[in-house]
């Protein structure tokens, strides 16, 4: 699926649809994301845009469109509450996105698009919480953390084998407790 093409995303959500029929989608994780290293003296629009379309309206849209599966699954489950085995949107953001903390780690890297991008897709994981507690719908927004990928380069302390380990611990953990909350991948809070 490509998150940057409405298409793409809405043959996505029929396949999976038609595949999971009356039982729903438990478990929906927007991990689509790109980087830039743009500065203030060399972002573009043309940047911001295609990082701010992949980063934000992506997880935006896919949601939307996996909205009506979720549902589905949040009627089906029996449990009380939110958590991940009934309906659950994770989104993955980054620590970069929390406008507290850049004043201590800006100078390290400006990122200006992709600071700005993760910034706005925490304030969608907050918007989407308070839109689906109605249908008993978890929304998360998660740092993984430094992890060694494309994005994170050699230079990255943790495997992804490792992180993504942790990351599955966390969301056996979420409750609704956790809805509408900015948190790394061993579960602390991160300051918006």
């Amino acid at each position: 699926m490509d998150v940057t093409d409405s298409a793409s995303i809405k043959r996505a959500a029929e396949v999976v649809e038609a595949s999971l029929g009356e039982t729903g989608l438990n478990l929906l994780i927007n991990n689509a994301g790109i980087n830039s290293h743009a500065t203030l003296e060399t972002l573009t629009a043309e940047d911001m845009i295609a990082v701010y379309q992949t980063n934000v309206v992506g997880p935006l849209l896919v949601s939307k469109a996996f909205l009506p599966s979720l549902k589905k699954a949040a009627q089906a489950v029996d449990l009380e509450g939110m958590s991940c085995n009934k309906a659950a949107i994770i989104n993955i953001t980054s620590l970069l996105g929390s406008i507290e903390l850049s004043r201590k780690n800006f100078r390290i890297d400006p990122m200006y698009p992709y600071r700005i991008s993760k910034t706005a897709l925490n304030m969608a994981s907050v918007c989407l919480s308070e839109d689906l507690k109605q249908y008993q719908i978890l929304c998360t927004a998660i740092h993984p953390g430094w992890v060694r990928t494309d994005m994170g380069t050699v230079k990255a302390p943790m495997s992804v084998t490792d992180n993504v380990s942790s990351i599955i611990k966390l969301l056996a953990n979420l409750s609704q407790c956790d809805t509408g909350r900015f948190l790394n991948w061993e579960g602390n809070e991160i300051p918006w």
